[in-house]
């Protein structure tokens, strides 16, 4: 961090980068605390909340506009008391006021801007304000007015006050509901592809119009119906819109990964930040569709994702980081675009003519002012790589015209989406290094953000954040059951049969079902979430199914049969109105209803267990047997088979033959 004259706020001891960005704001911020709520409450004053993260452009904007401004900051400083949230350091208290925000104004966003008493109870919400009023919207400094002078009045402030506990009240009614009356699984999941069908864009991929997500799990979820159901254009769909997303400016065809999601229908202009999490779900993607359909491009593009990922968002203790911003000097998408005499100075005339060719980079741009996003929108040869030899060069001069803010901290849930991912390429491809990865990654968690039984958020700086939430423990037991698959070494079994057991006890609902996203552990907030929407990722919720789900698979473990059925019976009452937007719950769903194969392996010895990996096929889930029991004996005295598949068993064999089993998530 540069050194700052200014006197810094209370932010300045933090360790999130996010908080950090606003630490020599002229407003007298807070981090989440009671020394905050003390103040308002003893100084009588209503508190702003401000929510956002680093990589967050409008946050950026509003920050440049209104938090940089002296004006802006007095009246904050003499009316309010004013906090500053991380979303992903403390995914409670955002989880917590976006659904009051989405109520309040029916969307939501960051930053998000809340304003609530001393007791945390929200009265009003937005999102980003500009800093002045223009037509059709009111602008922040109003609003500050508005507010401050409805509180100095002991009417009006009661009405504030009032409806501050009601909306908290209808907020803990609607977190306290469950369950009741699920719906047929199989009917869920016809629902979510005929909606998917319908909103498909067949001239460009994806579902609706701009602005396009990637949304990973939708895409596995279509390619695992289509495994299951037969239906072909299910899998098209995928096909379409992963091609056209790496054919799209929504990669980046320099240094590789993908920006956050698309602006425009055809996937050309993105938001130019990269987040850890959809790169991992995106290299899960492509993976999948690489096994489907046996198509190398996909896997091409999965393998260039993860060097993105090992090149830049790896730390040297194997950890990987958050994000990188979408703005570079203050302007988004700077650091990705070209103007065509730069690349032509660079490589020539001649190669370089060729180059803006073949990237689309053209003389009056296809991005604010008349420069160029690379992209293979226009170009049939795209699957060529033609001009993979000049990247380098390109990649390192783009690095040295300007610089990317990282956001250098290490969440333990996105972590495990990337461990994830890794160990699924590993079985792919069989590279080495991506089984390092994933198993480097998994010790820097079990080191640094893992200590006696309990996870923790985030690491950074030698520090890390808060106990961890159902995210937490639900990424990291998936990862753990992945490297399973990957290693076939039980310790990753029991390890996340343990942490399974963990979110069970602190997160769980015995009475209605649904884990809640903060546990016995974490601090107490106005309601008690239980998300379960996947939306940017996955929720916790539709994880912990999978996982309950795939663990009684690999332990043949009946203990956990009343908590899956209570966990499959919540979401799905929930899911019914909009099975779409639960699609990583019905990845549970199709894995519970349709079993994978099942094989139990006895060894003779233990050393016999190396030999064993890249045997079975991707979606077997494989039982390691290491001492003989008297259901599971050894035939002829050799390492001995168990295989059951449609809910039927053989009989035990001691030479086994892959199958041809998919992968499954």
């Amino acid at each position: 961090m540069t050194t700052d004259n200014r006197t810094p706020n209370k932010l300045i001891n933090e360790k999130s980068p996010y908080l950090l960005q606003h630490a020599y704001n002229p407003i007298d911020w807070f981090p989440w605390g009671q020394e905050a709520f003390q103040k308002a409450k003893s100084e009588d004053k209503p508190i702003f909340l401000s929510i956002g993260y680093s990589t967050c452009h409008w946050c950026h904007v509003m920050a440049h506009e209104s938090f940089e401004d002296a004006e802006i900051a007095d009246i904050l400083n003499q009316y309010f008391v004013s906090i500053k949230v991380d979303k992903e350091e403390r995914p409670d208290i955002d989880s917590v006021y976006m659904s009051f925000c989405q109520t309040f104004t029916g969307g939501a966003g960051w930053p998000m801007s809340i304003f609530m008493t001393s007791d945390q109870k929200p009265f009003f919400a937005g999102t980003y304000f500009p800093k002045s009023s223009s037509a059709g919207s009111t602008g922040f400094k109003e609003l500050l007015f508005i507010i401050s002078e409805r509180w100095k009045s002991e009417n009006d402030k009661q009405k504030l006050i009032e409806s501050a506990e009601g909306i908290a009240a209808q907020l803990r009614n609607i977190s306290a509901q469950g369950g009741a009356g699920g719906e047929n699984a199989s009917r869920l999941a016809d629902k979510a592809y005929e909606l998917f069908k319908s909103i498909f864009d067949n001239e460009y991929g994806g579902f609706g119009y701009a602005p396009k997500f990637p949304s990973p799990h939708n895409l596995m979820f279509l390619m695992e119906y289509n495994r299951i159901s037969g239906k072909s254009d299910a899998l098209s769909m995928v096909e379409k819109t992963l091609t056209q997303m790496y054919r799209g400016g929504i990669f980046d065809h320099i240094g590789y990964g993908f920006s956050r999601y698309s602006t425009d229908g055809h996937y050309l202009v993105p938001h130019f930040e990269k987040m850890l999490y959809d790169n991992a779900l995106l290299i899960i993607s492509y993976a999948q569709a690489y096994e489907s359909t046996k198509n190398i491009f996909y896997k091409n593009i999965a393998e260039k994702t993860a060097e993105y990922v090992l090149r830049e968002m790896t730390s040297p203790e194997g950890g990987f980081y958050s994000a990188q911003d979408a703005d570079s000097d203050g302007e988004e998408g700077k650091y990705y675009v070209f103007e065509p005499y730069e690349i032509i100075n660079i490589l020539g005339q001649e190669a370089g003519n060729h180059f803006n060719d073949y990237y689309g980079i053209k003389k009056n741009g296809n991005f604010e002012g008349g420069r160029s996003i690379p992209n293979l929108l226009d170009n049939n040869n795209y699957a060529e790589d033609a001009f993979k030899d000049y990247l380098p060069e390109i990649y390192q001069y783009r690095k040295a015209r300007t610089k990317l803010h990282l956001d250098d901290k290490i969440l333990t849930a996105w972590n495990s989406i990337m461990i994830s991912a890794f160990a699924m390429l590993y079985q792919l491809t069989e590279n080495e290094g991506y089984l390092y990865a994933a198993r480097k990654a998994e010790k820097f968690i079990d080191e640094k953000l893992f200590e006696d039984g309990t996870l923790y958020v985030s690491f950074r700086d030698g520090s890390r954040g808060a106990k961890g939430y159902l995210d937490d423990y639900a990424f990291y037991a998936f990862a753990l059951m992945r490297l399973y698959d990957a290693t076939l070494d039980t310790n990753f079994i029991n390890k996340a049969r343990r942490l399974c057991d963990k979110a069970i006890s602190d997160f769980f609902d015995m009475g209605n079902g649904g884990f809640y996203l903060y546990g016995k552990e974490n601090e107490e907030l106005i309601i008690t979430p239980k998300e379960i929407y996947d939306g940017a990722i996955p929720s916790g919720n539709s994880v912990m199914a999978y996982n309950l789900i795939k663990l009684s698979y690999l332990t043949n473990d009946t203990e956990l049969d009343e908590i899956i059925k209570k966990q499959l019976l919540f979401i799905s009452s929930g899911a019914r109105k909009y099975p779409s937007g639960h699609c990583f719950f019905l990845l549970a769903l199709m894995l519970q209803n349709d079993p994978p194969e099942t094989v139990t392996a006895v060894l003779k010895n233990k050393s016999e267990l190396a030999g064993l990996r890249g045997k079975f096929g991707q979606g077997t889930i494989v039982r390691i047997v290491d001492t003989p029991t008297d259901e599971y004996r050894l035939i002829n005295d050799k390492t001995t088979f168990y295989v059951c598949k449609n809910h039927v068993c053989m009989n035990p064999i001691n030479d086994y033959t892959q199958t041809s089993s998919k992968l499954r998530i």
